[in-house]
C-alpha cells in the first residue's frame, strides 16, 4: 500500500536546476573574486574553482559520484557552456528580450528555491504532526482493503448508458474500460489493484465500501474527476500497511508542501496584487 503521491519538486533541486542558467550569465563576464583559486580561463574569463566545486557538487547531489573524472567532466562543460555564452554574447543574444526574459526568470527561480530551501530549514515539519498525520491515515484506511475495478466517464447520460449495459453482461466491463477517461487503469481493464478505501476520494470511497464482492454499482458515482463505474471484485483484511519509520519521508515531503502553500497564501494575502 502507498500513501497519496502530491510530491513536492525540493527547494534544492529547483536551485540546482536553475543555477546554471542564472549563475552563468552573471559569472561568465566577471573575473574570481580576489584570491580565489581558477578552474580555467577561457578568453581571458575565469571560471573560479568555487564555481567548479558548486557545479559538482550538483551532480553528486543528484546521485553521481565523486571523483577526479567527475570533476574533469564538469570542468570540461562549464568551459564549453562560457564559450557557448561569449559566442552568443558576440551575437548579441544577451540583448534579445525573450534571452533576457528567461534569463530574469531562472534568477527568480533560484531566488525562490533559496527562500523555500531557508523556509523549511525554520520551520521544520515537528514529528509529533507527522505522526498525528500518519495515525489519521492509517485509521482512515480502516481493516479491510479492496481490489476494485472503475470505468470513468466524463458525462452522466454516458455512464448510464453503459452501466445499463454492464448489469446486461457484467463479463463486458473489461472491455468497456478501454474507453474510461483514466488511462492508466484502462489499459488494465479498469483494474485499480488492491488499496484500502481511505486511498480514493469520498465519493468513490463510499460507495465502494457499501459493495459487496462481485457487486457493480447501481448508478454511477460522481466525484471531480467525472462519473465512475465501480467494480468490487474482492476484499480481505489489510496487509502490509506501512510502518511509520517507512511512510515518514513522504509524510514530510506532504507537510512540508502544505507549510509552502500555507506560507504564499499568508504573503498574497499582505501583498498589493493588482
Amino acid at each position: 500500500m502507498q500513501f497519496s503521491k502530491k510530491l513536492f519538486l525540493t527547494a534544492a533541486f529547483a536551485a540546482g536546476v536553475f543555477a546554471a542558467a542564472a549563475g552563468q550569465a552573471q559569472e561568465s563576464a566577471k573575473p574570481a573574486a580576489g584570491g580565489s583559486e581558477v578552474a580555467a580561463k577561457v578568453n581571458g574569463v575565469v571560471i573560479s574553482k568555487a564555481k567548479l566545486d558548486f557545479a559538482v557538487q550538483q551532480r553528486v547531489a543528484a546521485g553521481q559520484q565523486n571523483s577526479p573524472e567527475l570533476q574533469a567532466a564538469v570542468r570540461d562543460d562549464l568551459v564549453n557552456r562560457e564559450l557557448l555564452a561569449q559566442e552568443a554574447k558576440k551575437k548579441g543574444l544577451d540583448k534579445n528580450p525573450e534571452t533576457a526574459m528567461q534569463v530574469e526568470l531562472a534568477q527568480q527561480s533560484v531566488l525562490v528555491g533559496a527562500y523555500i530551501q531557508d523556509y523549511l530549514k525554520n520551520n521544520p515539519a515537528s514529528d509529533e504532526d507527522i505522526k498525528k498525520e500518519y495515525d489519521r491515515i492509517k485509521s482512515e484506511a480502516g481493516d479491510s482493503e479492496y481490489k476494485a475495478r472503475h470505468i470513468l466517464l466524463e458525462s452522466e447520460d454516458e455512464a448510464k448508458k453503459m452501466t445499463a449495459e454492464l448489469k446486461k453482461d457484467p463479463k463486458k466491463f473489461a472491455k468497456l474500460a478501454e474507453k474510461s477517461k483514466d488511462t492508466g487503469s484502462a489499459k488494465q481493464g479498469g483494474e485499480l489493484g488492491w488499496s484500502p478505501a481511505g486511498r480514493y476520494v469520498p465519493p468513490f470511497a463510499d460507495a465502494l465500501k457499501k459493495l459487496k464482492k462481485g457487486q457493480m454499482t447501481d448508478k454511477p458515482v460522481q466525484s471531480q474527476f467525472g462519473w465512475h463505474i465501480i467494480m468490487l471484485e474482492d476484499i480481505r483484511p489489510i496487509q502490509n500497511f506501512p510502518a511509520f519509520d517507512q511512510a515518514k519521508p513522504q509524510l514530510q515531503q506532504q507537510a512540508q508542501q502544505q507549510q509552502i502553500t500555507k506560507m504564499v497564501s499568508e504573503l498574497r494575502a499582505k501583498a498589493k496584487i493588482e
